[in-house]
């Protein structure tokens, strides 16, 4: 990626962040994506004590797109394993193997959760899904009190992966900014402001390509 790109890019990744401080809960679902990462730092958080019980979420999604991976299994069984490599033990792990996309993580969860005594949940994904899972649990899940987790991350730092290069974040995080408004207009998640500069950054990337992740049309909030 050229200079500018990386610029912009990592205005739309900043945006995306919404920096909570992870507050105790009494229950931490796990996203499932293409990024293992998140089981691991779910992991770290159970062991600093945030929450007794871990919902990873995710059956088998986004095969056809840029957050496909290999796996032939749902995702909240491989991030089941990563949880139990890293000392989380099989009684504290109730997993969500149907949700394909981030309102199934968040509604299908809730379902599993029926009869457990919840009083707040911590929501735990990639540093660049945080504003939009946040949005969408404000409508599936309104009355449950939630903070978001991630590990600290600039752009650069985050696509250093193998499968997580520049380019191909780049595209995704542009394709998760235009979803924020485009859902909110549809009742999917709460509405937001963009700012401006981030707005900028968005045009501009897509002017120079990176649009493999966009929706048709609807690029204006």
């Amino acid at each position: 990626m050229t200079p500018e790109a990386l610029h912009h890019a990592a205005t739309v990744f900043d945006f995306h962040q919404l920096r909570h401080r992870p507050a105790p809960a009494d229950a931490m679902l796990v996203l499932g994506t293409n990024d293992l990462r998140v089981a691991e730092h779910a992991a770290d958080l159970y062991h600093q004590g945030l929450a007794p019980l871990l919902v990873p979420t995710g059956g088998i999604a986004h095969q056809t797109d840029l957050l496909a991976t290999s796996w032939t299994r749902p995702e909240a069984d491989v991030f089941a394993e990563v949880l139990l490599a890293r000392g989380v033990p099989a009684s504290a792990i109730l997993s969500e193997r149907e949700a394909t996309n981030t309102a199934e993580n968040l509604r299908f969860s809730r379902r599993l959760l029926v009869g457990h005594d919840l009083s707040r949940v911590l929501i735990v994904t990639k540093p660049f899904m945080q504003r939009r899972a946040y949005a969408t649990h404000a409508v599936e899940w309104p009355e449950m009190p939630a903070t978001m987790a991630t590990w600290p991350a600039t752009f650069a730092a985050y696509c250093t992966v193998p499968g997580l290069e520049p380019e191909k974040v780049a595209n995704i995080i542009l394709g998760d900014l235009q979803r924020i408004w485009v859902y909110g207009r549809r009742g999917w998640a709460a509405p937001q402001r963009i700012p401006e500069a981030v707005l900028t950054a968005f045009h501009r990337l897509v002017e120079l390509g990176y649009d493999r992740h966009l929706l048709p049309g609807d690029r204006n909030p």
